[in-house]
């Protein structure tokens, strides 16, 4: 891996009744990526929130706003990220009949776009849309709920990666769920270049977010070196 490693904290850890003040917290404190998770209570069993509250805390940081929509149906709300200030938005392979439709439409407004996998779905359809997308989000839980544990899919995560070097574009690939500086390790031998964390990042309060991220990051480092 020589990728330039980005940690993406998913601000659905943080502390919703002080939003932008923990924005711009993650955002000094070394973030790469704002990760924003997106949950309709249907798709996935929670509710996070919708466009109008993300758009809220778009002004307060130029870092890339990373969005993942855990939401079905998805493509009547793209627009609505989008015009909220999304510089990238996810969806996920189960979330609606034509995912190809969905990424051009994403494209189409002028956003990176992403498709997100969940543990148990299957990858093969993937080399059939991998020009339409910018990143691949690799679930390492069951999306619903932040401080799950790791699940160890690491032969998909090694499989994305291969297809993403064949394909001969640059393409993120991300991370998510149960990232703490002793699984970002493998999930970076095993090919990704971008962490999502909420729990381990958001955990001790503000004073520590530095602190979280760095101690992430050089896990990610001693793992490319091979120490």
């Amino acid at each position: 891996m020589t990728q330039n490693i980005k940690i993406a904290p998913s601000i659905l850890s943080a502390d919703f009744g002080h939003l932008a003040d923990e924005v711009k917290a993650i955002d000094a404190a070394g973030a790469d990526y704002i990760h924003i998770d997106v949950m309709d209570g249907h798709f996935v069993p929670n509710i996070s929130f919708g466009a109008p509250i993300f758009k809220c805390v778009r002004d307060v940081s130029n870092k890339i706003f990373d969005v993942h929509l855990m939401i079905a149906p998805t493509d009547a709300y793209l627009k609505d990220f989008a015009d909220a200030g999304a510089d990238i938005i996810t969806v996920h392979a189960e979330a609606g009949p034509h995912l190809h439709r969905s990424l051009q439409a994403i494209r189409a407004l002028g956003k990176k776009a992403g498709v997100a996998l969940n543990p148990a779905t299957p990858m093969d359809f993937l080399s059939h849309v991998i020009d339409d997308v910018d990143l691949v989000l690799c679930m390492t839980v069951n999306p619903g709920f932040g401080g799950q544990s790791y699940i160890p899919v690491h032969n998909k995560i090694k499989a994305v990666r291969e297809v993403i070097n064949a394909s001969g574009r640059d393409i993120d690939l991300e991370v998510d769920g149960g990232i703490t500086p002793e699984t970002a390790k493998d999930a970076i031998g095993a090919g990704a270049n971008v962490l999502v964390a909420g729990t381990a990042v958001f955990k001790d309060g503000a004073d520590k977010y530095a602190d979280n991220i760095a101690a992430i990051r050089h896990s990610c480092s001693s793992s490319i070196s091979g120490a």
